[in-house]
C-alpha cells in the first residue's frame, strides 16, 4: 500500500475516533459544569475541557474568557479548531473520498451522511437543551461508521491502518479525561471521596460509556482507584488503555504479516502492552497517576510517530 494511502486511512479513523471522542469531552464538561460549586464559579470545568483537548490556548487567543457558549462553539462548530467535531468530520471526509476506492459503500455512506447532516445544524440557533441531543448524535454516527467497517471491510492493510488510527486515538483519549479527572477538576483534595467527587467521577464514566459496566463488575459505590484500574488495566473494558494496546498490538502484528517484516514500532507497542500487563494500580497511585498519565500519552504518541515512518505516510 502506498505511504499516502496509509496516511488518509490512519488519519481517516483517527479523526472519526477524535469527533466522538470531542463529543464525550464536551458531554463531561456540560455535566460536570451543571454541579453547584461553593464558589459558583464553574467556568473551571471549561477550562478543564479545554485543556484535555488540547487547544486551551488557541480558544484563550480567540475569545479570551470562558464561557459555555464560546467554548461549546469552538469544541463542536469553529472550522479553525483543528480538534473541533466540525474539522474532525470534514478531514475524515476528505481522506475518505481521496481513498473512495480502498472503502466499502457502507462506510463511505455512513461518513458523507454524517457530515451531510452536521451541516444542516445551525450553532447561531443551537439551543442549551439541545446540546446532549447532539452529542449523542455525534456517538451514534460514530458508531455507525464502526460498525460499518467491522461488518464490511476485508481483513488486509485497509483494515489494520484503520484500527491503528482507532485505537491509538482512543488511548489518547481516555489517558486524558482520566488526567483531567485527578490533575484539574479537583479543587482540593478535601474533596477526594465527597459527594460532589462521587458525581464528577460518575460523569467521567458516562463520558466513556462505562458507568453501567463499572458497576457490572465492581457492584459497589464508586472508588478512584477502582475507576482508574477499570480505565487503566481491564482488559474487559472496550476503551480502557490495555485493551486499546490489545487491539493495536493485534494490528500491527497483522501488518507484519502482510507485508513480511516486523518494524520498530511493533516492538514499542509489544512494551507498552507487557507495561499494562504487569500493571498494578496501587504501584501507579504511588508512583503518581499523574506522571503516569503523562509518560503514557508520550509513548502514545511515540507508537504514532513509528507508524508513520514505517509505513511512509505523507507529511
Amino acid at each position: 500500500m502506498l505511504g499516502r494511502t496509509a496516511n488518509d486511512l490512519f488519519w481517516l479513523s483517527r479523526y472519526i475516533e477524535r469527533a466522538e471522542n470531542m463529543a464525550r469531552l464536551i458531554e463531561a464538561g456540560y455535566r460536570i459544569a451543571l454541579l453547584p460549586r461553593a464558589d459558583g464559579d464553574n467556568n473551571e470545568e471549561w477550562a478543564s475541557t479545554l485543556k484535555s483537548a488540547g487547544c486551551a490556548d488557541q480558544y484563550y487567543a480567540k475569545h479570551g474568557t470562558l464561557s459555555t457558549k464560546h467554548v461549546v462553539d469552538f469544541l463542536l462548530f469553529d472550522a479553525t479548531n483543528s480538534s473541533s467535531i466540525h474539522a474532525c468530520l470534514a478531514t475524515a471526509r476528505r481522506n475518505a473520498r481521496a481513498q473512495r476506492t480502498a472503502l466499502t459503500r457502507e462506510m463511505w455512506e455512513s461518513l458523507n451522511g454524517s457530515w451531510l447532516e452536521f451541516q444542516q445544524i445551525k450553532p447561531d440557533s443551537l439551543r442549551p437543551d439541545a446540546l446532549p441531543r447532539i452529542l449523542d448524535w455525534i456517538k451514534e454516527r460514530s458508531a455507525g461508521y464502526r460498525g460499518a467497517l467491522l461488518n464490511t471491510i476485508l481483513r488486509n492493510d485497509t483494515f489494520y491502518f484503520s484500527q491503528l488510527g482507532t485505537f491509538l486515538e482512543r488511548a489518547d483519549n481516555t489517558a486524558r479525561i482520566l488526567d483531567v479527572k485527578y490533575y484539574v477538576l479537583l479543587p482540593s483534595t478535601s474533596m477526594i471521596g465527597s459527594s460532589v467527587d462521587n458525581v464528577q467521577w460518575e460523569a467521567i464514566l458516562r463520558s466513556v460509556s462505562a458507568h453501567r459496566s463499572y458497576r457490572w463488575v465492581y457492584k459497589d459505590s464508586y472508588r478512584s482507584w477502582r475507576i482508574a484500574d477499570y480505565l487503566i488495566l481491564n482488559h474487559a473494558m472496550p476503551r480502557s488503555l490495555h485493551a486499546c494496546y490489545s487491539e493495536i498490538d493485534s494490528a500491527l502484528d497483522g501488518l507484519s504479516e502482510v507485508y513480511g517484516e516486523a518494524k520498530p514500532c511493533l516492538a514499542t507497542a509489544k512494551s507498552i502492552r507487557k507495561m499494562l500487563d504487569q500493571g498494578h494500580i496501587d504501584t501507579i497511585f504511588q508512583s503518581g497517576l499523574h506522571e503516569f498519565l503523562l509518560d503514557f500519552i508520550a509513548r502514545n504518541n511515540r507508537v504514532a510517530h513509528e507508524i508513520s515512518e514505517a509505513y511512509h505516510f505523507t507529511s
